[in-house]
């Protein structure tokens, strides 16, 4: 469903804005050049996170680079610290060639506007918007990880700051029910986290127990995906985890200060039930049957 609609819109954009041509922006080299060139930056960039970033394979990238090379617009360092760490900067030659790129890519932005009127250019870039958000929150990968791992431990670390930041009188992890990386770690537990280009923008948690219902914990979302639905994409895939385990009810505390959070869950259709713990910074009970 949907597919052929999908097909017909990448044909479209990638016509209009000339990805099919050898040479992007009239110069002679493809997209593929250009979007290196840009992403690497005045500033240089880790050829790592150059990889992550545009989503691309380790062996083409090297590829890309090495022409960039040998146009003279690129030089690919290793650091003395660490041979495995490689840095690509831009030459004097690139960063003119980047900046020319830049010129004419406002210049093709101008020429899809300018023959619209001011009401069709502001429906288009308020769908370029929309469609943008989406095709990031597509873009975002979830999966199970152990908690020890450094992407589990910067968004747990990233949590406990913000619930610090927002609680009234701040928080401490120590005072609060336990969910220690042996609770959310298979059989006990589990932890899912979720990255975009490889970098770790949320997490959510369960704590199975044998005798009662499982609890829902650790849940973030980092503020610069927020709005992308991943909150309620990490509930619904704890849900289905939950289920998968034989677990009939799920239950999660909050704090009154996290309202999108109780929104959340309300209208993932937890109900909220008297307190059923002890939880210091709880002003809400909820619970959800998921099978």
């Amino acid at each position: 469903m949907g597919i052929a609609d999908v097909r017909r819109f990448n044909r479209t954009v990638t016509q209009r804005i000339g990805a099919l041509s050898d040479s992007y922006m009239a110069r002679d080299r493809p997209l593929g050049q250009a979007r290196v060139l840009w992403e690497i930056g005045a500033d240089g960039c880790d050829v790592r996170l150059l990889r992550s970033r545009l989503d691309l394979d380790s062996g083409y990238l090297s590829r890309l680079l090495r022409g960039l090379e040998n146009d003279g617009l690129v030089a690919v360092e290793q650091s003395d610290d660490d041979g495995r760490v490689r840095t690509a900067r831009l030459t004097s030659k690139g960063l003119g060639e980047r900046d020319l790129l830049d010129r004419r890519s406002d210049e093709l932005a101008a020429s899809i506007l300018q023959p619209l009127s001011e009401q069709q250019r502001a429906r288009l870039i308020a769908a370029m918007g929309e469609v943008e958000r989406l095709l990031i929150a597509s873009t975002v990968q979830v999966g199970s990880v152990d908690p020890r791992h450094p992407d589990a431990r910067f968004c747990l670390q990233a949590y406990f700051d913000e619930l610090a930041a927002r609680f009234d009188g701040g928080f401490d992890h120590a005072r609060s029910i336990s969910a220690g990386v042996d609770e959310l770690t298979p059989p006990a537990g589990l932890l899912l986290v979720a990255t975009l280009h490889s970098e770790p923008v949320g997490c959510g948690a369960l704590k199975f127990h044998d005798d009662g219902p499982t609890e829902v914990k650790r849940m973030w979302v980092s503020p610069d995906v927020r709005g992308l639905g991943l909150g309620r994409r990490l509930l619904t895939e704890l849900e289905q985890h939950a289920a998968a385990h034989g677990s009939a009810v799920l239950r999660l505390e909050t704090n009154r200060n996290l309202t999108e959070a109780i929104s959340l869950y309300r209208a993932a259709g937890y109900t909220e039930v008297p307190a059923f713990n002890t939880e210091p910074y709880a002003h809400h009970w909820f619970e959800k049957a998921v099978i």
